[in-house]
């Protein structure tokens, strides 16, 4: 393999190097958290948890080392891992887990405080996201971007829905619990705004330049071979500029947010601490709170 890309001068490079630090790094706090959350009891919710967790924080980090974009069909490394059928399962995978922990959460939460708001979400969020992987499945087969502006289109209302939940679960707790809750919704406020102003008009703008060219899309079936079969490895920093951003910040924050869930979720003896007076009368005890959440949880989301 030619090192040529690799040297300093080139920032493509630099940009490879920060996101394998990060994700090492990010696998390394994964198993910090399994070491000092993992329960071996039966049923344990906190088990589902950071399996959800695994699977979004190993799966972004194989997607960090070997980088690609799906519809271009480019890639760093001359390898058949670096496939997109390969990549986009996995990426499949750990955003279907990625949404289910958010879900995880609102049912904890929801179910604790009794906020509707908070469980109606949980059950959207899920099959929000199965449709958006579907859309993403479309583009990339098919090459067509209308796709990727749909699928994100969808990840923002799947998220304004959970930003919503949070912003009702906001009068329920104090101290930092509610501090956290806020973190969130900005967090949650700021990729809204990522997706509505940079990703979503990006992906319409590429759609409408190959609609102009008279690009034809490729059949689902064509694409199907295509995906498996056609890679195009390319260290041109022009190639890949459209995709740095949303790549730092999918494989940085949005791990760190994984992660964080997971935390969150641990603290479930904690929670009813920090419950507001008023909101705290009438609610069962935070070990029967605990127990009807996790045989919630398991149910659900057994698969």
């Amino acid at each position: 393999m030619p090192l040529l890309w690799r040297a300093k001068s080139n920032p493509l490079a630099l940009w490879w190097a920060i996101l394998t630090l990060v994700s090492v790094t990010n696998i390394a706090v994964w198993f910090f958290l399994y070491r000092a959350l993992h329960k071996p009891t039966a049923g344990s919710g906190i088990e589902l948890m950071l399996l959800l967790c695994a699977a979004y924080v190993f799966g972004c980090a194989f997607r960090s080392v070997l980088p690609r974009a799906d519809v271009q069909r480019i890639c760093l490394f001359d390898h058949w891992l670096s496939s997109v059928f390969v990549g986009r399962s996995v990426a499949t995978v750990a955003e279907i887990c990625f949404a289910a922990q958010w879900a995880v959460i609102l049912i904890q939460l929801g179910e604790l405080t009794g906020a509707d708001t908070a469980l109606n979400a949980a059950w959207v969020i899920v099959p929000l996201i199965l449709i958006a992987e579907c859309f993403s499945w479309y583009a990339v087969l098919t090459t067509n971007y209308l796709g990727n502006a749909i699928e994100n289109s969808i990840w923002a209302a799947a998220f304004f829905v959970v930003g919503v939940a949070l912003g009702r679960l906001l009068p329920e707790f104090n101290g930092p619990v509610r501090w956290v809750l806020i973190a969130a919704i900005l967090g949650i406020v700021f990729y809204l705004v990522f997706l509505v102003t940079v990703d979503v008009p990006m992906y319409l703008a590429r759609w409408k330049a190959g609609f102009e060219d008279g690009s034809k899309p490729l059949s689902v079936l064509e694409g199907l071979r295509d995906v498996r079969t056609r890679w195009v490895v390319t260290h041109d920093i022009a190639h890949w500029k459209g995709e740095i951003a949303w790549m730092s910040l999918y494989f940085s924050l949005a791990v760190w947010a994984s992660l964080a869930l997971c935390a969150v979720y641990s603290l479930d003896d904690y929670l009813p601490r920090y419950r507001t007076e008023a909101a705290s009368i009438g609610f069962p005890s935070p070990s029967l709170a605990r127990a009807s959440t996790n045989g919630s949880l398991l149910g659900a989301f057994s698969w």
